[in-house]
């Protein structure tokens, strides 16, 4: 089976070998008819059985300190929740959980599973599928959407600055020494110009609501973001489970593939350009989304042997001979690109292709050297950003950030570690951060070693409230906390977000954690044309 992974922003996209081949795909027409007979079988199961059905108000039930997107939020009509609470109450605990046991086998059988790495089993896992749908409003979307275009078109003219001529350095809005000297920053992308400066075409903005609904960013990614198929395959599993529910006032989100083949031909100056998508291979985690990305855009999914570089310009190898790309869609990190201008041991790149691009002969997409955009120890400055090249204020705000590499703010985060979220500046994947309310004494101590003998390193933040939604549990229907990525797509021409995006829900009780490696799970998330469904 395929690894599938939501970790991302690593400085390694996870190059691990231990796996089994794929299994084949089943069409979608076997799948439903296969998920049709079985929920037809769990009805007839819980009718023999005489399981108990779940109480009516079962939403109005769940009153709590956090923010319920179901019942809080005021830009959605009663309605909406009712209709949703009426379709669970008419199923038992028992029918539910056997319909998103039917998601699992769905994404098994699709090959959908991830890794945790650093577990010595190298078990691949489903990740786990909540039926019930996260609901945003059209107007809370628009919101969303705005901020979201605003806060990318800031980034990439940042981007365009700090290889060009460097004004918000030299102004002094952002530390010239923690831009330059970062591993991400990629001296050779100095002065080299790219159409409508567009140098993150796919990215990844996640966001949280606090306890009083107000939204706000909490981390960028620039450089390979996925979890997008997770998204669709969300949508087709709503579809199947729930298709009174999931109705034409959904909006939709089985667009997203053209938009982004739409898109990346956009970034080329060439009239219908060849494009590739550029994978690891086989063996890397996301492997699922990038054949399941290019078999829906309809282009090639190639390794670095299937591409050489002659006279500066790039070739896939065909049944009909060479054929020149024009742009590359690569799933695999700066460092592995290119053995003659990074890792001279990367087998998974393809020798010369950063002189083709500097020459300008093909776009890849995410340009290399984004990543030090979205690193969290940059992330603090992104409202300047906007201010500065827009000259507008943010639209969705950053979480208060404490940058451990200064000495003020570190005594502030060493004296309340108990009450704080650390991360580390390159970490992803919920790895190497403490949440300090659910921290041992012993867990603090050792981290304060950290912090004191490599403070740059990290960042650290107030614990916030998150959100919750009702999710399915062993227990019934309880409330876990959220939070929402959308995708988002860039060319010279426009910026495209497909409505929903992909959110990821925390599975365990109490936990703020939502990645997939510390048991992390996804919802379908449904953005409502009107106020009700």
């Amino acid at each position: 089976m395929l690894k599938e992974t939501l970790d991302t922003n690593s400085p390694k996209e996870h190059y691990s070998e231990n796996f089994t081949l794929p299994v084949i795909e089943q069409t979608d027409t076997q799948t439903t008819r296969a998920i049709q007979q079985q929920t037809s079988q769990i009805q007839e199961v819980a009718q023999f059985m005489d399981v108990q059905q779940p109480t009516q108000h079962l939403l109005k039930q769940m009153d709590s300190i956090f923010f319920n997107e179901m019942t809080d939020d005021q830009a959605l009509s009663p309605e909406t929740a009712e209709k949703i609470e009426d379709w669970l109450s008419k199923h038992s605990i028992y029918e539910l959980e056997k319909l998103n046991e039917s998601a699992k086998a769905h994404f098994l059988h699709q090959g959908i599973t991830f890794a945790v790495y650093g577990e010595k089993s190298g078990i691949d896992r489903t990740i786990p599928f909540d039926l019930i749908p996260r609901v945003i409003a059209k107007q809370q979307w628009n919101k969303i959407a705005a901020g979201c275009t605003q806060r990318i078109q800031a980034l990439n003219l940042f981007l365009a600055d700090i290889y060009h001529q460097q004004h918000i350095l030299k102004e002094g809005l952002i530390p010239e020494l923690q831009v330059l000297s970062h591993e991400a920053y990629q001296p050779m992308m100095l002065n080299n110009t790219l159409n409508g400066n567009i140098y993150s075409q796919i990215s990844g903005i996640d966001i949280v609501r606090d306890r009083h609904g107000d939204f706000f960013v909490l981390e960028d990614n620039l450089r390979t973001p996925s979890g997008v198929s997770y998204m669709l395959e969300s949508r087709k599993m709503s579809q199947k489970l729930m298709p009174d529910l999931c109705n034409q006032t959904v909006a939709g989100i089985e667009q997203y593939p053209q938009l982004l083949c739409e898109i990346l031909a956009e970034n080329s100056k060439v009239d219908a350009p060849t494009i590739v998508v550029l994978t690891p291979g086989r063996y890397n985690s996301a492997y699922y989304e990038h054949a399941f990305l290019a078999r829906e855009m309809g282009v090639p999914l190639v390794t670095s042997r299937d591409l050489f570089v002659e006279n500066d310009k790039v070739y896939v190898k065909t049944i009909r001979g060479r054929q020149q790309v024009d742009v590359i869609y690569r799933r695999l990190d700066d460092g592995f690109l290119d053995p003659l201008s990074f890792r001279p041991d990367s087998t998974l790149g393809v020798a010369g292709l950063m002189s083709a691009y500097i020459s300008g002969h093909v776009v890849i997409a995410n340009a290399p050297g984004t990543g030090v955009a979205d690193d969290k120890s940059i992330y603090p400055y992104v409202d300047k950003m906007i201010e500065y090249y827009l000259n507008e204020k943010p639209i969705l705000c950053n979480v208060p950030t404490y940058q451990c590499r200064e000495a003020e703010a570190l005594d502030y985060v060493l004296a309340n570690l108990d009450k704080l979220v650390v991360k580390e500046a390159q970490g992803s994947g919920g790895y190497g951060m403490l949440i300090g309310p659910k921290a041992s004494e012993q867990e603090i101590d050792l981290f304060k070693i950290k912090l004191m003998s490599s403070p740059s390193a990290y960042i650290a933040q107030p614990t916030l409230d998150l959100s919750v939604a009702p999710t399915l549990s062993h227990q019934g229907i309880a409330e876990r906390h959220i939070d929402l990525r959308p995708f988002i797509l860039s060319s010279p021409e426009r910026v495209e977000i497909v409505p929903g995006g992909l959110t990821r829900v925390a599975m365990q009780q109490g936990s703020l954690v939502v990645n997939s490696s510390q048991g992390g799970g996804i919802k379908d998330t449904w953005v409502i044309d009107e106020f009700s469904i």
